[in-house]
């Protein structure tokens, strides 16, 4: 399974020896596992032009349809610039540590049209996990590696993994651990309310995963690319089931 260099254009193919079980699917994960880079050149929240985009899919698991949508963002207003969907059937089964399998096909479409539309992410942040994974590749990471693009995971619950109750203000934050080792970061990003989960996918830091989280969440819990991204495959997903897309 080829994977970018990050001084290639962004790829948004899906690679031909996709698996389609379990075993196959893990053994991709401990294969790219390795292609993770944890530190990156990404601009500082808020700095210069471009863009910032949030991904997001919503299912009919009735129907074995899922809806992906990628929505840009302009980093320093966080106004909505950009945004794109792809509807197409689930092709994996539900399997827990493998819901990339499941999503990366539709948001890879969405994201590529995104691209196309003249909107290229200078950062994408997943509804998921990156680092902050059984084997530390989640669908931020594999989705980081095999587009190249810097991404980092803000999940809404912390998967396994321990961590101590961050404090009660905006920007307090704990480490996530799995023993000793910190793969994420439990941070608060507004006073008062639960965290969120944030981890590295790929090309970041977790310094600037979290910093970059902060100044998206600006007014609500989740970061506004992933409420902006969450709202449209939903939508995107209701067309499909009356049969307007």
């Amino acid at each position: 399974m080829p994977t970018m260099t990050s001084t290639d254009s962004p790829r948004y193919d899906l690679p031909p020896d996709w698996p389609t079980d379990e075993a196959g699917a893990t053994a991709v994960q401990e294969r790219l596992r390795t292609s993770v880079v944890t530190a990156g050149e990404v601009a500082a929240p808020g700095a210069g032009p471009g863009t910032v985009a949030g991904v997001d899919v919503a299912y009919d698991d009735e129907r074995g349809v899922v809806a992906a949508a990628a929505v840009a963002l302009d980093p320093r207003t966080l106004e909505v610039v950009g945004e794109t969907t792809a509807v197409g059937p689930v092709t994996f089964p539900y399997v827990p540590g493998l819901l990339a399998f499941r999503e990366i096909p539709a948001v890879l479409d969405a994201l590529g049209a995104l691209d196309r539309a003249g909107f290229r992410p200078d950062l994408v942040v997943c509804d998921g996990y990156g680092l902050a994974h059984p084997r530390r590749f989640g669908l931020a990471s594999h989705l980081g590696v095999l587009t190249g693009l810097p991404v980092i995971g803000v999940a809404k619950n912390p998967f396994t993994f321990r961590h101590a109750d961050p404090g009660p203000r905006r920007g307090d934050w704990s480490s996530l651990l799995d023993g000793d080792e910190e793969v994420g970061r439990a941070l608060r990003t507004r006073d008062g309310v639960k965290p969120v989960f944030v981890s590295v996918g790929h090309r970041i830091d977790l310094d600037g995963a979290c910093a970059h989280t902060l100044h998206l969440a600006r007014d609500y819990r989740q970061p506004e690319t992933t409420r902006r991204a969450d709202a449209l495959c939903r939508r995107a997903l209701a067309d499909a089931r009356a049969g307007r897309g």
